[in-house]
């Protein structure tokens, strides 16, 4: 049974009403702690934030990518008065590959350039990609392409690289 019209206006007065009072609860409570990780490979590092990050850019440009951006989330935050630990996400890739898969689905795209993020939480240095083979699947690409199974072997050798002694 759908609501009234009145009994929706009602409610949103009523939230409107707690929202402009200050007691309703902040707009960012706390989600889980982890959600749906399907596709999702977290590692932990051995290194402190800075120095897995230099790593994992010096092994990506010396495998001949080249990292296309790097978001520093924590300055972002801050640069509004919000706090946040030490979060960067780094965006790289190829065109060569990153085309052959975008001519095959091209909704592949809004995961396109690959991205690692690294992050600190509860004293630990966390590192993050998504599964290209997740992503072809997620895009509907048919079958293990070459170029997927060349991806995930080279995020799992920058992944090492940056996180383990």
């Amino acid at each position: 049974m759908r609501p009234k019209p009145v009994m929706r206006r009602a409610f949103a007065g009523v939230v409107l009403a707690l929202a402009l009072s200050g007691t309703m609860p902040p707009a960012r409570a706390q989600a889980p702690a982890m959600a749906d990780q399907t596709g999702l490979i977290v590692i932990e590092s051995a290194h402190a934030l800075a120095e897995t990050e230099q790593r994992l850019i010096k092994t990506i440009e010396a495998a001949g990518l080249k990292v296309a951006a790097r978001i520093d989330h924590k300055a972002n935050a801050e640069s509004v008065g919000l706090q946040l630990p030490p979060t960067v996400l780094l965006l790289f890739g190829n065109p060569k590959a990153g085309t052959v898969l975008i001519e095959q689905q091209r909704t592949i795209g809004i995961d396109l350039p690959l991205k690692m993020l690294i992050w600190e939480a509860d004293g630990k240095v966390m590192v993050a990609y998504n599964d290209p083979v997740y992503l072809a699947r997620r895009h509907g690409i048919a079958g293990t392409t070459p170029v997927l199974a060349q991806v995930s072997q080279a995020l799992q050798r920058f992944a090492s690289a940056a996180t383990t002694k």
